[in-house]
């Protein structure tokens, strides 16, 4: 599997960074090892089987509270390895912060 087709930047870790992915609602979460990231995605290593899970659709906890997450989807699998995609943040939370304050002129 070719990883490199990025459209972005991608850093590579050489020990890996210990991060944990959780199903969206909650019911399922699996240790796994960030092996590289970039702006678009990152390619993780998971820990234990992962067969079964709903990936169309995931949290990657970035820290052990959970307060550092990124939404993402899996766009390829390659042995314990996939390749994840992030998703955009909710687009209303982007429309209340594009609007003008009551303060603001006009």
């Amino acid at each position: 599997m070719a990883y490199g087709k990025r459209k972005s930047e991608r850093v590579d870790f050489e020990r890996g960074i210990h991060v944990h992915i959780m199903g969206i609602d909650g019911t399922w979460r699996r240790d796994c090892i960030m092996i590289d990231v970039s702006q678009t995605g990152a390619r993780l290593c998971i820990e234990g089987s992962f067969e079964g899970l709903d990936l169309k659709e995931f949290f990657l906890l970035l820290s052990s509270t959970g307060l550092a997450f990124r939404r993402c989807r899996m766009v390829r699998v390659a042995g314990d390895e996939i390749g994840v995609q992030f998703l955009e943040r909710d687009k209303a939370r982007k429309t209340y912060l594009k609007q003008p304050s009551t303060g603001e002129a006009v």
